[in-house]
């Protein structure tokens, strides 16, 4: 008797209830499906772990479905007759062992109490199985996929499709060990629509081919929620050897101009931290539903268009995800307990390569207002929260839930801590041997601490006591001994501000070579009572209300919804209608619901906006309305 049919029977003995597919091997059990999901997966890497994808699939517009085959080289490490994935939001067809396509039982858990987990596919092998071929279907309502009309595009003639993975959300679209810790290399087929182009965390294609089929290689390992598709009428064009954009083509243009120091930008990381291990860095500007200002997929970073605000002053946003290619990409949180190890350094790094890039006065205004950020992520949260260490517990949570700027900013600050301490040389030449010796490798803040204990501290008592490690990584809220962010060009803005309180007119401020950051500063900062007459005063002098900036935009519809202000209630609407940055959303759904007038005006725009946001978006805006 093979492994294959001793394990079927296994199968069978042990269904309390079950439901069987066509090929009759579909079926759902209960009993034997309990797994440790503290990494929020149901996989089991300790017993068989992937190594190399082969996708075969068929992106379908109509049915909003991708179809086909994900192909995985294994390690059965120990010899174990089973392994698992994880899925959700799609129907398993059959799965087959080997080149030769053997059919083997599989079965599919029960639907878990937290449907972000999904559920665990089950897969019979033998000790010696090499490859597992599974045969899928995504469901219309998957939550990575985002299927967008062509009237929700820039160019309104074609559909787009994109994905975002992060944090758990693969397993939505491909079956797949969904853990950070699990890295895998992968080649893809991928067909589409014939006048559409695909594109993926890969290799890419630079123009359309007629047959309207794309092939992709991954060389370098990446985690499961760096796999990433967009799929639109796409053109591309260059920004210097190794960068280049991608994007619809009424956009490319602008999208070129406002990211041509992207090559600059990548001299000056590797400059710092050591060689672009990942060969190409492009981005992709994607349709404004994107949930988020942009994702460090590997060699094709996702953007949102929000950050093009015609004077470069947004793209602090290009740096960060650039530098995610070495903190993130490169060396990657374990689980996502340990997701500062991502964010923090990124953030630290982003900035220096701001102050290549520009000054040190124009990054001492990123580093302010991101600690401005992390008052307020505080005061939101309650300084004796456990969310406001870095190293978070998120077992039975979503992940989602721990991606917030303690992470980021208190990330970052503590980094800059250490900078403090020993030294910039001394840290900088730390990272670099960091990012070089655990490459394409994952991390946990316990290891992280011990090779820092290590390589830095190197059994120095008084300079451990001035980092103060476990103050800063295990203790919420903010440690006294925090660097002091202070930033001179915000005081001068600060002095504008005071004088316009005291009665002076705007056209009189001096205003002339403010960035976007100045004038955030200057919006975030004016007080919660404001006249209607101050509000048009302002409005009629800066025009805020008929911005294109997005991050200008989102601070001062704050203040017109508080105080009534409703000249800009049409620019308002048209905001929420096609912007789907979970950032800007989210603080504006909140103003719009304290009051009884709001609640009803945000309940008619969001019945309206809501299927132009990604489910990611939609996910946090449905708790805030109310929504089931």
């Amino acid at each position: 008797m093979s492994i294959r049919i001793s394990l079927l029977a296994l199968f069978i003995a042990g269904i309390i209830n079950f439901n069987c597919s066509q090929n009759g091997n579909n079926m759902e059990m209960l009993a034997d499906f309990v797994a440790d999901v503290s990494n929020h997966s149901y996989s089991k890497p300790e017993e068989v772990i992937v190594t190399h994808l082969d996708l075969d699939i068929e992106v379908d517009f109509e049915n909003k479905m991708i179809t086909g085959k994900a192909s995985y080289q294994i390690d059965n490490k120990s010899g174990s007759i089973e392994m698992y994935l994880d899925i959700r939001q799609m129907e398993i067809e059959k799965v087959t062992l080997g080149e030769d396509e053997t059919e083997t039982a599989f079965a599919v858990g029960p639907e878990p109490d937290s449907e972000y987990l999904g559920r665990p596919l089950k897969i019979a092998i033998d000790a010696d199985t090499k490859q597992v071929n599974i045969y899928y279907s995504t469901k219309p309502e998957a939550a990575a996929l985002q299927w967008l009309a062509p009237e929700q595009t820039e160019g309104k003639v074609h559909p787009f499709l994109f994905t975002q993975s992060q944090a758990i959300l693969a397993r939505t679209w491909v079956p797949c060990q969904d853990a950070p810790g699990i890295r895998y290399t992968y080649n893809a087929t991928v067909k589409v629509p014939k006048e559409l182009m695909a594109v993926m965390s890969a290799g890419n294609p630079t123009e359309k081919n007629a047959e309207g089929i794309y092939k992709f290689v991954m060389a370098q390992p990446i985690p499961s929620y760096l796999m990433a598709l967009a799929v639109g009428d796409i053109v591309f064009k260059p920004i210097g050897d190794r960068t280049g954009v991608y994007a619809e083509p009424a956009m490319i243009d602008t999208a070129v101009r406002e990211f041509s120091e992207m090559e600059d930008m990548l001299l000056s990381a590797e400059k710092l931290y050591g060689a672009y291990r990942w060969d190409r860095y492009d981005v992709i500007v994607l349709p404004p539903s994107f949930p988020f200002g942009g994702m460090e997929n590997p060699r094709l970073t996702f953007a949102t268009p929000t950050v093009i605000a015609g004077d470069r002053s947004l793209v602090s946003l290009i740096a960060h995800e650039l530098a995610h290619s070495w903190s993130g990409n490169l060396v990657t949180n374990a689980t996502w307990d340990d997701f500062w190890l991502n964010e923090g350094f990124t953030v630290y790094f982003e900035r220096r390569i701001m102050e290549e890039i520009h000054d040190k006065p124009y990054t001492d205004m990123l580093s302010m207002a991101g600690y401005q950020d992390l008052q307020d992520e505080i005061k939101r949260q309650g300084e004796n929260s456990d969310d406001t260490k870095l190293k978070l517990n998120l077992s039975d949570r979503d992940p989602d839930d721990g991606m917030t700027n303690i992470a980021y900013e208190k990330g970052s600050l503590f980094v800059t801590h250490i900078e403090n301490v020993v030294g910039r040389e001394k840290l900088d030449a730390f990272l670099k041997t960091y990012f070089n010796k655990f490459a394409f490798k994952s991390m946990t803040t316990e290891k992280f601490i011990e090779y820092l204990e290590k390589e830095l501290i190197a059994g120095d008592d008084s300079l451990a006591k001035r980092i103060n490690l476990a103050s800063w990584v295990y203790s919420p809220g903010i440690p006294e001994d925090h660097p002091v962010r202070e930033s001179k060009r915000f005081e001068f803005v600060e002095e504008n501000l005071a004088k316009w309180l005291d009665g002076t007119k705007s056209h009189q401020l001096s205003t002339q070579y403010w960035s976007t950051h100045e004038w955030l500063h200057f919006l975030r900062n004016m007080p919660d009572t404001i006249t209607e007459e101050r509000l048009v005063d302002l409005d009629s002098t800066f025009n805020f209300t008929a911005s294109g900036n997005a991050e200008i935009l989102c601070i001062w519809f704050q203040h017109t919804i508080k105080h009534n202000y409703t000249a800009s209630f049409d620019s308002l609407e048209h905001f929420l209608m096609k912007v789907g940055r979970r950032k800007f959303l989210e603080p504006l759904y909140k103003e719009l619901v304290k009051s009884e007038e709001g609640k009803k005006r945000a309940e008619s725009i969001y019945a309206k906006a809501r299927p132009n946001y990604h489910s990611v978006s939609t996910n946090t805006l449905d708790e805030i309305l109310g929504w089931e």
